[in-house]
């Protein structure tokens, strides 16, 4: 099995460090390399191709917003971006960027390993507080989400999505199949002209498309 090569970004060597430390005794996980600023995590990455980054939002020299853009555009690999939870408006902008996720950062070692493993497997993910305080913060727009283009099991599956579930956990509630799963929300997103489901969970939320 292919381990999952990431690139740590954050300013403070703490964090990097205590990150590093915890993926490297994992047999699933390279680290490839740390960085204390997106620009610096852009060029190990031109010469490394990660799969996955871990990218703190707030950096001097060019910081996780910035950077995660630059990543997107040169496709560069996955970008699940470290926040604190008064980020929200910063992690709107990440996502909008091309983040494919966003991890609070009072996480703990395996909560931090399921989330690289999910971004890598094609799973955008999402944690609960953060999602409703974006949700809170922001104002419907006109129309806003409209159900009744759907049908009541893609809406079940739209709903799970906003509760932050993933995929594997929506197949064990609706009894139904990942691929099943995978299926709806890539009709939806379609249907939606979203890029992720993050974007879909913040649009079903708030009405708003980011």
């Amino acid at each position: 099995m292919d381990k999952i090569k990431v690139i740590i970004a954050d300013d403070s060597d703490f964090v990097r460090e205590g990150m590093r430390i915890i993926l490297d005794v994992d047999e699933e996980f390279e680290v490839l390399g740390c960085a204390s600023d997106g620009k610096e995590a852009i060029e190990i990455a031109r010469n490394t191709k990660p799969d996955v980054f871990l990218m703190d939002i707030q950096m001097p020299v060019m910081d996780g917003i910035e950077a995660t853009k630059q990543i997107a555009s040169e496709n560069l690999g996955k970008v699940l971006v470290l926040t604190t939870f008064d980020d929200d408006v910063l992690v709107q902008r990440a996502i909008q960027n091309g983040a494919n996720g966003y991890l609070v950062k009072n996480h703990t070692p395996e909560h931090l390993k399921q989330m690289i493993k999910s971004v890598y497997n094609g799973t955008g993910v999402m944690e609960q507080p953060m999602l409703l305080k974006l949700a809170r913060n922001s104002q419907a727009s006109a129309g806003g989400f409209d159900p009744g283009g759907y049908t009541a099991r893609e809406l079940e599956v739209v709903q799970a999505v906003a509760d932050g579930l993933s995929n594997k956990e929506i197949a064990e509630k609706l009894f139904i199949s990942e691929g099943t799963v995978k299926n709806y929300i890539t009709s939806v997103l379609a249907k939606e002209n979203l890029s992720h489901r993050t974007a879909l969970a913040v649009y079903y939320l708030t009405g708003r498309k980011q």
